[in-house]
């Protein structure tokens, strides 16, 4: 009487290892076959004499073609399954040969995977395994015979449902019956024998083996120099086919300026990235030359496929910009970013090929008019984009995918996700599936990175579009060191151009101590030098006031931002106190106003405290100093002082003007009133953590700061609104 293995009740797996152990032989059939699945036939298969064919397991494949490429086949007009001539049985045994090799680079490698995977490697080589591929029309069946030394059913068969894989021999699902009438056996035994006898059953066996031999599961080490120069190999695959494919234009020479190597690689691999999708980030830092390098790009779009070019670009750099377009002959036109919305806004607008949009950090608020209709235009007519900008990046890791969604649409799936992210996801106890359901987009997709705090996400996302080199990159890779003159340089039409050397320059001017009005003089004195020295500056080092619990008491994604804070430590403090003195050397101005804001912003979190409300966390985390995303030299990097959105919002409200009135209770009413601002108008702009995250030491340094800094004000006398 035969049995039913549905995986539920009796499982596949378990009437195979029933009969397996006493085998001579086996014969499996199967549409799929998973190879880290072996694993749970292995050792059953181990006891096979092996050897030849008929002393061992011979397993044949038959699904060679994806499942949504079948249901194309079946449901075409033309439904004839023909045989595949011999360009056609090569395409196919590449595309097997493929689909096997994604098995074993797919997913995180595994001891039990390892062990199964060099277990069939073995048994191919030591031919107790034969593995064959059918070719002549796609075949799904799924059938397992077993013959042994038995006198009453010597061939035992298993006809169902149930692939060669962890799920189709033990998963629930599946619906299979055993055959142990011995002649339907032998007649399923003939039907085997006739399509592993076919001539387009193509044997795979030493593939498959060299391929578990020559993969991560290989039993014999790896020089991890070798896997460094095949990671360089991979990283730098992109750079190489651009040189290969982009060639920087004659015209350049013939005009009389030749662009260095640095630049001539940098168009390259920028005309690649826009070519392959559609934008391109090109953020060299100051002085490199990036509107030159624009330039030629637009020139070698231009002469590729008669691409015309629109510059936007702020009116001070206009005539520049148009300047250049005459110049190397360039089919385009110069626009202001002003007359965006008046030009491109039209439905008549006319069509440009490529934009190349100078200055692109202006268009980082994606909220803004110019920003829709720039996007809107992109969209609309299919053009590539060209952003230009030494600082694309400010303060929020936003302010990068924002202008990447000029050219790319969020949900688009971008082949990388943020790692760093997910493994933090995965930690708490979520999967995939709960992300999908909670922001309602793919894993690989920018609204998932814009959820990543990590620098190290957004530097795998970066690397798909931005071309950026800091100085100490070019002189490392391009320059020369003149032992004589002591500088570094490059070749530029056979003549040294030395980098330039910043001598900072003493500008002296008069202070008088006795003048009571003299305000630069109550400025640069000891006193105030020492408050500085002695702040505490607790917003930027907001981790060492953490409960010893915190990380049990956040969810997912306070976690990311406790996280987020631990990465800064003591080099962001140094940092801030190091800007404060730079502010007063520089500018009694600005060094007032960098107090004031200083003061606000610790008391707009010690409101938070006090009043029990959620406390705003500005990007102030180590990611500021990240090189890779910002700039190396610290004058190009925005700080806390310099954040334009927060200066127009404590700047809305009437100012504490008087030295008598710098006191905390005169301002707690414009510290109430901007707290709103933060919570309502401008709440995405910052996270937000429970002040039960703190312990009570935070509210006590923030005050002591605070009161340090007004005696600062008091000194100086009437500030400088």
């Amino acid at each position: 009487m035969p049995r039913i293995f549905d995986n539920i009740e009796l499982k596949l797996v378990t009437g195979l290892q029933s009969v397996l152990p006493a085998a001579t032989a086996s014969s499996f059939c199967v549409g799929y076959l998973n190879l880290r699945g072996w694993g749970q036939l292995a050792d059953l298969v181990e006891n096979l004499p092996g050897g030849e064919e008929h002393r061992a397991c011979r397993l044949l494949v038959g699904m060679h073609r994806p499942p949504e490429e079948a249901t194309k086949l079946l449901s075409g007009l033309n439904r004839r399954c023909d045989a595949a001539d011999g360009p056609m049985q090569a395409r196919l045994k590449h595309r097997i040969t493929g689909s096997f090799r994604e098995q074993l680079e797919f997913g995180v490698p595994s001891t039990q995977a390892e062990t199964a995977l060099r277990r069939l490697a073995a048994q191919i080589r030591a031919r107790k395994v034969f593995l064959k591929a059918f070719l002549r029309h796609p075949l799904h069946a799924k059938l397992y015979l077993v013959r042994r030394n038995d006198a009453t059913t010597p061939l035992i068969g298993f006809v169902g449902s149930s692939n060669l894989t962890l799920a189709g021999l033990s998963h629930q699902g599946e619906l299979n019956v055993d055959v142990v009438e011995q002649d339907a056996a032998e007649k399923l035994q003939a039907w085997f024998e006739d399509r592993w006898r076919d001539e387009m059953a193509i044997d795979l066996s030493d593939q498959i083996a060299e391929m578990i031999e020559t993969s991560w599961a290989r039993t014999e080490l790896v020089r991890p120099y070798l896997v460094y120069l095949k990671i360089a190999h991979h990283l730098c695959e992109e750079a190489r086919e651009g040189e290969r494919e982009f060639r920087v234009p004659r015209i350049f020479a013939e005009k009389g300026t030749p662009l260095l190597d640095f630049q001539e690689r940098a168009i390259s691999l920028a005309a690649h990235h826009l070519h392959r999708r559609g934008g391109v980030l090109l953020a060299d830092v100051v002085g490199f030359g990036k509107t030159m390098m624009a330039t030629a790009i637009a020139r070698v779009f231009q002469e590729d496929d008669h691409t015309n070019v629109l510059v936007i670009c702020p009116p001070k750099i206009a005539p520049m910009w148009e300047g250049y377009l005459e110049k190397y002959e360039i089919n385009g036109r110069v626009l202001s970013l002003g007359k965006v919305v008046d030009t491109l806004g039209r439905p008549d607008a006319p069509r440009y090929r490529l934009l190349v949009i100078d200055e692109c950090h202006n268009l980082r608020n994606r909220e803004g008019r110019r920003y829709r209709v720039i996007r809107d235009y992109i969209e609309r007519n299919d053009s590539r984009a060209l952003l230009v900008s030494a600082t694309p990046y400010n303060k929020q890791f936003t302010d990068l995918s924002n202008q990447l969604r000029l050219f790319v649409n969020e949900d688009q799936d971008l082949h990388v996700r943020p790692a760093r992210f997910f493994q933090a996801w995965v930690a708490a106890g979520k999967t995939d599936a709960d992300f999908i359901a909670r922001f309602q987009t793919s894993t690989r997709s920018l609204r998932a990175f814009d959820q990543s705090a990590f620098p190290e996400d957004w530097r795998d996302l970066m690397r798909l579009f931005l071309v950026r080199r800091t100085r100490q990159f070019i002189i490392k890779n391009y320059a020369k060191f003149d032992e004589v003159r002591q500088r570094y340089f490059v070749l530029l039409n056979g003549k040294p151009e030395y980098f330039p050397i910043r001598e900072p320059k003493l500008v002296p001017f008069s202070l008088h101590e006795d003048d009571p009005t003299d305000q630069y003089a109550r400025l640069f004195h000891d006193d105030v030098v020492k408050v500085i020295e002695h702040l505490a500056l607790p917003r930027y080092g907001m981790a060492q006031f953490l409960v010893k619990d915190a990380d049990c008491r956040a969810q997912q994604d306070q976690r990311l931002i406790l996280d987020n804070l631990n990465r800064a430590g003591r080099r962001l403090i140094g940092f801030c106190r190091t800007n404060l003195f730079k502010r007063l050397e520089s500018s009694g101005y600005s060094f007032l106003r960098s107090i004031d804001r200083h003061i606000i912003r610790n008391l707009v979190t010690l409101h938070a405290i006090k009043n029990s409300l959620p406390i705003p966390i500005g990007t102030q985390d180590a990611a500021m100093l990240d090189t890779a995303i910002s700039d190396e030299d610290e004058e190009f990097v925005a700080t806390d002082d310099d954040d334009d959105t927060t200066a127009r919002i404590e700047t809305s409200v009437d100012q504490v003007r008087q030295s008598s009135a710098a006191t905390i209770e005169a301002y707690r009413p414009r510290v109430a009133a901007i707290y709103r601002a933060y919570n309502e108008q401008f709440r995405h702009r910052f996270h937000w953590l429970d002040p039960k995250f703190f312990r009570p030491e935070l509210a006590s340094a923030l005050e002591a700061d605070a009161q340090a800094l007004l005696g600062v004000l008091k000194r100086a006398g009437d500030m400088v609104a």
